[in-house]
């Protein structure tokens, strides 16, 4: 039976040593609640970091920490010290969690930081790898294993791979900075399936991978290294149950059962008749914004003096990497506002703030959700925040209100919430009087929205929709339509080729024997292709074709003294060996005075592009430009184009980052199906890159060979990955 391999930095389990003494017990809420069904009810693994170094385990300790786990159904990745420093505390925390959250000013780019990061994503590969059998599924986990899916992929291509990101994935703008950013994406690259809490965060990373990568990109689909990797967005949620009968519980709750913080609450409530409670949770993060919604709070305090002693804020500050410089400069500050604020406006009976800096347990976090009559959740970015959906869950009366900050990727699902921009003082401080002032008729009609929304997404659903949406990703008959030309075909061909008595090969120029270049000038046939081809015509019964777009000019230039058969202009020029050039078909191009001025005006709109003007053809290039910005200018010029041509016998070929207008009477497929009747050939060969060669597969028969270059949709029988393979190709017929 196949499995499901789990992956994240920390294993689902709290493992303590204390007077060499383990301690083992399962983490709740978040990733773990989610992958339940997964992991202990399917025939799931979980792989992960148990929080131990290895430096902190004798022999014998780690033999007992690997028998633990498992029979958690978990395997541990080795981590020394060094790792944890350099990897987790180093680069995951301080490269990507600022860079990916906008906070540039704290990110900082260390090459041996970035070195270990390789090196213990290595080390989570080589343990997933003594886990995984072709057939399985493998499910990564966030930031710090970006790298981990290509790994895997590297090593094990015949397994599904997803990979979901909880943090937000940064704008271009911001992502370009990073130094080994291609890394990164083609890590990534190696899932199956990448999936983003919001449509932002996805769009952000498609657009990275258009512009750094220059992969085409098609709605949520890209085209990498044979495959289709699809992207998409899995907003996260609760357990919701788990919460909503919490609240519950909490509700019917006797006296004497109540915590001590509760029956504090109470007291508060019962003694302040009509005073509003504003509660706001969050971990000490310079992410999270709280000395701005500390200051917003004053700010309201002060723009509004009339609720000066009727409301408290409530701030619950869980602690977070408190040996981090920046974290206790953010403690420092925020206990100071703290202090500022209650020293300003305190009285006798009233303190505006009160203050925790702790972690709590689940039932007093249930308490302060279900006692307080707003919820302030302002982060300055934040990749979901779980915190305002357990506030809405907790709401058994369908009552209180939720402010929330548009930063935090929770919004796209919530927008029954009041959103603020956590950095507009004025704004919070109209919406907390907003809230204040809200009628119950229209708190209970925005609460009742959300909670069926958040029942409905549950985080269970979450991670369901995330593991069917992979599943399907193992059919792709709509976009492969051509076989792979494994080895076995290869040498079909070969042998094919080698009895055959009459042999014809239309070869491609452009993408099919050459790259491409930023300008079509530098694509000139090298000295080892030449090799190549001369070793082919030379062989008995074989007829050569280059058939390519360009102009005959340029195939003089080049292939000057070379006894190929020379096809150029898509069609116009024949050239056979010891022949002159015969015009296949006779064309005007007095048309081009007309389209001219309009490529112009869109070359001098769009940097980057040119114009590459042939005798009977004109080409707008826009390989050199902003892939999106190409893309854009490119439909539009197809737009203005069909309209003006459409009585003119022209047409429009869309190319690989090449527009180009010429006869709709000439193509490569006319072209070949002409050179069929010029002799009997019962070897047939084709192999090209762009649509253009599309016309050619087309009009050959049923039992020539034909080979796309690409992983493309194709009338072709079958396709190769680029240039060098072609070229392998190539030299089986030429060492046949």
């Amino acid at each position: 039976m196949n499995k499901t391999i789990i992956v994240s930095n920390r294993l689902p389990l709290q493992v303590k040593l204390e007077d060499s003494e383990l301690e083992i017990k399962p983490s709740v809420g978040g990733l773990a609640t989610g992958m339940k069904s997964v992991h202990a009810e399917g025939n799931g693994i979980w792989v992960g970091w148990s929080g131990l170094t290895e430096d902190q385990l004798t022999p014998e300790l780690r033999k007992e920490v690997s028998t633990a786990v498992t029979k958690e159904k978990c395997v541990t990745v080795p981590l020394t010290k060094e790792d944890v420093d350099n990897f987790y505390l180093g680069f995951s925390n301080k490269t990507l969690w600022p860079l990916f959250h906008y906070f540039m000013e704290y990110t900082t780019f260390e090459r041996s930081e970035w070195e270990s990061y390789k090196a213990v994503n290595q080390k989570f590969a080589d343990v997933v790898l003594e886990q995984v059998n072709d057939g399985d599924t493998v499910w990564v986990h966030d930031y710090q294993l970006l790298l981990l899916p290509k790994l895997i992929r590297d090593r094990k291509p015949n397994i599904s791979i997803g990979f979901f990101l909880h943090i937000p994935f940064p704008s271009f703008e911001i992502f370009r900075t990073f130094p080994w950013r291609e890394a990164l994406l083609e890590g990534m690259l190696g899932a199956d399936l990448i999936g983003f809490h919001t449509y932002d965060y996805e769009r952000h990373f498609l657009s990275s991978v258009k512009r750094i990568l220059r992969l085409d990109v098609k709605f949520n689909d890209i085209l990498f290294d044979e495959r289709i990797v699809k992207v998409d967005s899995f907003p996260m949620g609760i357990d919701y149950q788990k919460f909503y009968n919490a609240a519950v519980a909490n509700n019917n709750q006797k006296e004497k059962e109540k915590s001590e913080l509760q029956r504090r609450l109470d007291d508060h409530i019962n003694t302040s008749l009509g005073d509003k409670m504003i509660l706001s949770i969050d971990r000490l993060d310079y992410t999270k914004g709280i000395p701005k919604r500390l200051r917003a709070f004053e700010y309201f305090l002060n723009k509004y003096p009339e609720y000066k002693e009727k409301v408290r804020l409530i701030l619950l500050a869980v602690p977070s990497r408190s040996n981090v410089p920046q974290y206790q400069k953010l403690k420092r500050e925020t206990d100071e506002l703290v202090g500022r604020i209650n020293g300003e406006f305190a009285t006798v009976s009233w303190t505006p703030i009160w203050y925790f800096y702790r972690s709590m347990p689940f039932e007093n976090l249930i308490d302060l959700y279900t006692s307080s009559d707003i919820a302030l959740i302002t982060p300055i970015r934040d990749g979901m925040n779980l915190v305002a959906k357990e506030y809405i869950a907790t709401r058994i009366n369908q009552d209180g209100v939720l402010i929330l900050s548009e930063m935090a990727g929770a919004k796209n699902e919530m927008n029954e919430a009041l959103l603020i921009n956590p950095n507009n003082f004025e704004q919070i401080a109209d919406t907390i009087k907003q809230a204040l002032e809200m009628p119950v008729d229209e708190q209970q009609n925005r609460i009742k929205f959300l909670q069926n929304r958040l029942q409905r997404y549950s985080v269970e659903k979450w991670a369901e929709e995330f593991l069917k949406a992979l599943e399907t990703t193992k059919n792709l008959d709509d976009i492969e339509v051509s076989k792979r030309l494994n080895v076995e075909l290869k040498q079909e061909i070969s042998t094919a080729f080698s009895t055959a008595k009459s042999k014809l090969l239309l070869l491609d120029f452009d993408g099919t024997l050459v790259g491409f270049k930023d300008n079509p000038k530098d694509c000139k046939p090298d000295e080892e292709l030449l090799k190549l081809l001369d070793a082919i015509h030379a062989k008995d019964d074989v007829t050569l074709v280059i058939i390519s777009g360009r102009d005959r000019e340029t195939f003089e230039d080049w292939f000057a003294d070379k006894p190929y058969t020379l096809v150029t202009d898509h069609g116009v020029w024949l050239k056979q060996e010891n022949e002159d050039w015969e015009m296949l078909e006779h064309l005007k191009n007095d048309w081009m005075e007309n389209i001219l001025p309009i490529l112009e005006t869109f070359v001098d709109s769009t940097p980057g592009t040119f114009i590459e003007k042939k005798r009977y053809s004109l080409a707008w290039h826009y390989r050199k430009t902003d892939p999106e910005l190409g893309q854009k200018r490119s439909t539009e010029l197809n737009t203005v184009l069909t309209s003006l041509i459409s009585n003119n016998d022209l047409s429009v070929l869309k190319g690989n980052k090449v527009t180009e207008i010429k006869s709709s009477n000439v193509n490569k497929g006319r072209a070949a199906s002409r050179l069929l009747t010029r002799d009997h050939f019962d070897f047939i060969f084709a192999i090209g890159d762009d649509w253009t060669d599309e016309y050619m597969f087309e009009e050959l028969p049923e039992e020539a060979y034909t080979v796309k270059v690409g992983f493309k949709k194709t009338s072709a029988r079958y396709h190769v990955k680029d240039t060098l393979e072609v070229r392998e190709l190539l030299n089986y017929f030429a060492n046949n």
